[in-house]
């Protein structure tokens, strides 16, 4: 459908794509992978005639269309939501026109049996079923079916688009993209700006799509949901590879091991060759043998080992000083500001050592809670209380507005470093990738991939117990994101993380706080078990705004239909008092909800026991053994603070098992 031939791009003397070749194909998904700054989203304005190449081509037909999703665009204003997605279907109109004309041509035309009338027909009959598709059901419910999706509610779809953030318009534009239903999508980052749930139900679209998918992307879970193909860019030039991500990164190991094998064997061939040609070169009776060898040498294909970028972060946080047991605590609290309350009666308690995540769609409330811990915010009513000994270190999610964009990399650092750690700010640098030239860029310049390394780069100049991060893998790499996932995992003091990537969270966090229609509800167990439950709960109220009681499935009205008038309830049960129906009811509901809590509360704790009791016995190893370097203070001191949170935690675990 598409070819990529023989494509460079240059800057100077700069090459950042070098003689690349690729096609894609009407059935391909493809995720295109690599470092930021490698060239993806390059790749896809070339595709897309957004810029033009130094050399080589992008040949595709002229009937195709392409639908093109960048990370940054322009947002029209004054329209509703809805207006604005309807939009989309203005592109059917032109498919009707087309279909008109080529409808009068071929009436038209008597050559019958030419090339140029075949093409008509197959280009007629594409259009038709692109129009029938298309028209499927009414486009007001595919435009509802799909800002839902999205995470729009009724109430916002009468709103002007100018009174959503940047975040909510690209989701207005992502859905009109996709109800054009073009023959190729081009998405770069999509999920940046989407929450889980969000995220979720666009991966369902898209494993169900007719047409083709480029996707830039560093959710590894959403490629591997999505794409069958991937295609990684690096150091200006590509691999192709006819498999998902995880696959991909399997391959591409095996790949390099067998060429270092092979390489290392074939040097040793040749070392011993050049060993034989040296040592013989000079004695008559040798000659024919050297000069065999010779040639041997001079025909053999070399192999190479392909290039690749293995420069990597190192991050490891500063040691966490030891804070009060309880980081955080809110009661019955309510925030909001003086237009809006964002969420009511809210019970948050947030103890030493814990990692949780925040999570909800957009807009919920779960940065409003973190400018609520930052004391940037004070709450409507209700407490909220930092917990004693306390030092937060915060990365906010919108970093191009936190930094200051005409200061340097370095300058940015030197500003408020203090003492001896500014003798370390390049080293510091160096290890969120920001060496030689790179540190007096200035910050206007970086990709959002640079920016959020060089807001995390600011945590590192002090030492924080508490680590309170929103959305801190928006453009990162996966190789940069699962570096800093280590490194939290690895942090002794306590995580607060807003993020909507499922990957990043599995194994990070152990206990989350779900913002969702304005109330704040606590969970405790694994990101998947979370979400299945969610996607349970979101189809069913799909279905009922969408669907209403006749869209039920055939066999469902049936077995309903066809139930005994003999299982009809006595009359006096009918009418018995729906107020202590409702009652009951309630009472269950809620002891049933606290009985959940009390097990997954118990759940955690055995969790924590666990996790301590390990932590205690590999100290008692090192305490019983020292070496050179081994800090006896800082390890008694560690191994004191296990042992108070594991009597604590014990004392919990068996009053709630009492219970």
């Amino acid at each position: 459908m598409i070819s990529i031939n023989n494509l460079t791009v240059a800057y100077g003397s700069y090459t950042l794509l070098d003689n690349i070749n690729f096609h894609i194909s009407e059935t391909d998904k493809i995720g295109l992978v690599g470092k930021n700054g490698a060239g993806k989203s390059t790749i896809m304005k070339l595709i897309c005639g957004w810029q033009s190449p130094t050399s080589g081509s992008v040949d595709k037909p002229n009937h195709i269309t392409i639908g093109y999703l960048p990370q940054i665009m322009e947002h029209h204003r004054g329209r509703t939501v809805m207006e604005e997605t309807m939009t989309a279907f203005e592109a059917l109109k032109n498919v009707e026109i087309e279909i008109e004309d080529i409808t009068k041509e071929l009436a038209e035309r008597t050559d019958y049996e030419s090339e140029e009338y075949l093409k008509l027909i197959e280009r007629l009959n594409e259009l038709n079923d692109h129009l029938q598709v298309s028209s499927s059901e009414p486009l007001e419910v595919q435009a509802l079916r799909t800002l839902m999706g999205l995470g729009f509610k009724d109430e916002d779809l009468d709103r002007p688009t100018e009174t959503f953030s940047q975040g909510w318009n690209m989701r207005i534009e992502l859905a009109k993209i996709l109800l054009g239903q073009p023959d190729l999508l081009l998405l770069d980052e999509p999920t940046n700006h989407l929450d889980i749930e969000s995220i979720e139900w666009l991966e369902d679209y898209l494993k169900n799509y007719r047409g083709s998918l480029l996707l830039v992307s560093h959710d590894r879970k959403f490629l591997d949901t999505v794409t069958n193909r991937t295609v990684e860019v690096m150091l200006g030039h590509i691999n192709d590879y006819k498999v998902s991500y995880s696959k991909y990164v399997e391959l591409r190991a095996e790949r390099l091991a067998q060429q270092t094998a092979a390489y290392e064997n074939q040097q040793r061939m040749i070392e011993k060759t050049e060993d034989f040609i040296n040592k013989f070169r000079y004695k008559p009776t040798k000659s024919n043998q050297v000069q065999s060898r010779i040639k041997a040498l001079e025909k053999l294909d070399r192999i190479e080992i392909d290039e690749t970028d293995n420069v990597t972060m190192n991050v490891k946080f500063p040691a966490a000083q030891r804070s009060g047991d309880v980081v955080y605590k809110a009661v019955d609290m309510t925030v909001g500001y003086p237009e809006k309350v964002v969420f009511r009666n809210a019970d948050i308690e947030i103890k030493r050592g814990e990692k949780v995540a925040l999570i909800g769609r957009n807009g919920e409330g779960k940065t409003t809670l973190m400018r609520v811990i930052m004391r940037e915010l004070e709450p409507i009513s209700g407490e909220s209380k930092v917990g004693h000994n306390v030092n937060v270190g915060y990365f906010a999610q919108n970093q191009e507005d936190v930094l200051d964009k005409n200061d340097t990399v370095f300058g940015t650092l030197d500003r408020i470093a203090v003492g001896d750690i500014r003798t370390k700010l390049r080293d510091i640098l160096a290890s969120f990738l920001f060496r030689g030239e790179d540190i007096d860029k200035k910050v206007s310049v970086l990709s959002g991939g640079e920016r959020a390394r060089l807001g995390m780069a600011k945590l590192m100049l002090q030492s924080h117990n508490v680590l309170a991060l929103d959305e801190p893998t928006n453009h990162m790499d996966i190789k940069s994101k699962d570096i800093l996932k280590e490194a939290l995992k690895s942090f002794d003091g306590t995580l607060i993380v807003v993020s909507h990537d499922r990957d990043f969270l599995d194994g990070l966090v152990d206990k989350m706080y779900e913002f969702r229609d304005g109330h704040v509800k606590e969970h405790l167990g694994s990101v998947s078990d979370f979400l299945e439950s969610r996607k349970i709960e979101n189809l069913n109220e799909l279905e009922r705004r969408i669907g209403g009681p006749s869209q039920q499935p055939a066999s469902q009205q049936k077995t309903q239909n066809s139930q005994p008038q003999q299982s009809a309830k006595p009359a006096q049960q009918v009418q018995a008092p729906q107020q202590d129906k409702n009652a009951a009811y309630q009472q269950n509901k809620a002891a049933s909800k606290e009985a959940r809590k009390i097990k997954n509360r118990i759940s955690w704790l055995e969790h924590e026991i666990e996790r301590l009791e390990t932590e205690m016995k590999k100290i008692e190893a090192v305490l019983q053994d020292p070496k050179e370097g081994d800090d006896i203070m800082e390890l008694t001191r560690s191994y004191l603070e296990c042992k108070r949170d594991l009597d604590a935690r014990t004392d919990e675990w068996a009053e709630l098992s009492d219970m």
